[in-house]
């Protein structure tokens, strides 16, 4: 038997109603996390095209030493400039989203300050490997991309990112011929290790590709404003 004050990776990583924080008069923080590639930001610009026109948005993004997401979407314009802030996180993109969120949780505030009545905080993770996930501290619903030219085993060897975020996005699908990859593989080995949660394939090759996103996270918004 393990000792009592050992906590499994699922209670850590819980993203069930009762763990969530309810109640607060304050956006719904949305966390989109992913290995290095898999269309994190892609996905995080065509939310936004999306979605801008009928809900205030902001955008935290997070690199390493650079801030290279948040200028190319600043520079597609996907929001006015001041909407979006970058975190350079100078550590392994998992610490600054799930250990130690203070950098990103400040961005977060500022965001939320700067434009009142703010709806949905996206926050992006550096690319990361399948054990990245976000602190329930930092975001109310998580999001995980992965792509099929990732290679199509992905899904069955799992992790805290495939299993658990509320979410599962599988991207780069027009790309599954040309890289050897089982697409409807794929998606019944992500179903089977997901107890339910949502799975979507997505081709990001123009902003209708995020559209089941979109309808997504519409639906979560009305769910945490129903929950206020």
């Amino acid at each position: 038997m393990p000792p009592h004050d050992v906590i499994s990776p699922t209670e850590l990583f819980s993203n069930e109603p009762d763990a969530r924080q309810r109640g607060l008069d304050r956006a719904l923080r949305v966390g989109v996390g992913g290995p290095v590639g898999s269309g994190k930001t892609t996905l995080v610009g065509s939310l936004c095209r999306l979605l801008r026109d009928e809900l205030s948005m902001v955008v935290v993004t997070n690199d390493i030493f650079t801030s290279e997401d948040a200028h190319a979407l600043r520079k597609a314009a996907v929001l006015p400039a001041d909407r979006i802030e970058a975190v350079e996180t100078g550590c392994c993109p998992h610490t600054a989203i799930r250990d130690d969120i203070a950098a990103n949780l400040d961005a977060v505030e500022r965001l939320e300050a700067r434009h009142r009545n703010v709806e949905v905080t996206l926050v992006e993770s550096g690319g990361d490997n399948l054990t990245a996930i976000f602190s329930r501290g930092l975001v109310d619903v998580q999001i995980f991309v992965i792509d099929t030219a990732g290679g199509d085993d992905i899904p069955r060897k799992g992790g805290p990112g495939v299993a658990l975020a509320d979410l599962l996005v599988i991207n780069k699908i027009d790309l599954a011929p040309y890289v050897g990859s089982d697409v409807e593989l794929m998606l019944r080995e992500a179903s089977e290790r997901r107890d339910g949660r949502p799975v979507l394939p997505t081709s990001l090759v123009d902003v209708q590709g995020a559209a089941a996103v979109a309808d997504w996270l519409r639906q979560q918004v009305r769910h945490w404003r129903h929950d206020l």
